[in-house]
């Protein structure tokens, strides 16, 4: 979708930056700069800001030979965000009779069945209507069955569904996911019960087939969770210019590792510096590192890379 970043409070008025926004295109954006082949499979208008996002995509590397431009009017998804206080952001949706809700599993397997290793999905998609979360539904399921690696971010946004609602939509998917990526506030949407805590909520999705769950804990870090037991890695400290797109920076960073073969900690190191990068500069994929980039963070303050 296209997104308006306003400067200020937006009842204001004042000047409004147009780019590029999604979670999945986020993660798209951040693995391709990181030096890995990626595919992104979506609906978009057939209007200017559908070609923006198009255009963008291109330009980071990453193939849109399986996108769908909507030819029945349906427009490209919009939100404007705006900063309130602080690092406190307001985001305001406009995706309902978008493009994007009208996603149907026809648009997504497609893209399956050109191969690939990971499957990204977010609990964004399912939620902007009834064909989109049955394209996430077949989507996990075709690539489970492919031996794709099924990764899911839970990603639950209050202002597009309820928690019942989302909790509702999501335990099908479940049945499909090889690791589950969730904020501690996520864990019980993606259970039966909404009071369960962590540590239940954690062994009841291993014990269901979900084979990792990593918890983001912002600025305390992350924790991965397997049958082995849990590993810890806390945040890098940086400055915080803007905190939108830092979840999805994390993904792409523990993705990025886990395509290359590290290990879990080795994961955990990369997705708390892809995160910190993204919290450290303004924009949701816009300061994301490449890989010769990802060092810069160990340099001492004030350096300058001649």
């Amino acid at each position: 979708m296209a997104a308006l970043r306003a400067q200020g409070a937006l009842r204001l008025g004042g000047s409004l930056g147009l780019s590029v926004a999604g979670a999945e295109s986020n993660v798209a954006i951040g693995l391709a700069r990181l030096g890995h082949r990626v595919r992104w499979a979506g609906r978009v208008g057939a209007d200017e800001l559908g070609a923006l996002v198009l255009r963008t995509l291109r330009a980071e590397g990453i193939d849109t030979g399986h996108a769908v431009t909507d030819d029945t009017g349906r427009p490209t998804g919009l939100l404007l965000t705006e900063p309130r206080l602080g690092t406190l952001t307001r985001v305001s949706y406009y995706r309902a009779g978008s493009a994007g809700s009208a996603l149907s599993p026809a648009d997504v397997l497609p893209a399956l069945a050109s191969g690939g290793r990971v499957l990204h999905l977010t609990g964004i998609t399912p939620a902007l209507g009834l064909s989109a979360a049955e394209a996430t539904l077949a989507a996990a399921t075709a690539a489970r069955e492919s031996g794709i690696t099924v990764c899911l971010d839970v990603n639950h946004r209050s202002r597009l569904w309820s928690a019942d609602r989302a909790r509702t939509v999501l335990r099908p998917i479940l049945a499909h996911v090889d690791l589950l990526i969730a904020s501690e506030d996520e864990l019980p949407l993606v259970l039966d019960r909404s009071d369960a805590g962590e540590t239940e909520a954690v062994d009841n999705l291993l014990s269901r087939g979900v084979r990792e769950v990593v918890v983001k804990r912002g600025a305390r870090g992350a924790t991965s969770f397997t049958a082995d037991g849990a590993t810890d890695r806390p945040a890098r400290r940086v400055d915080a210019v803007d905190l939108v797109g830092a979840g999805d920076a994390f993904v792409a960073g523990y993705l990025s590792g886990l395509l290359g073969g590290a290990d879990i900690p080795a994961r955990l190191h990369r997705a708390v510096t892809t995160a910190a990068f993204a919290v450290a500069t303004r924009g949701d994929w816009e300061g994301l590192p490449t890989q010769d980039e990802l060092g810069l963070l160990d340099e001492p303050d004030g350096t300058t890379v001649r």
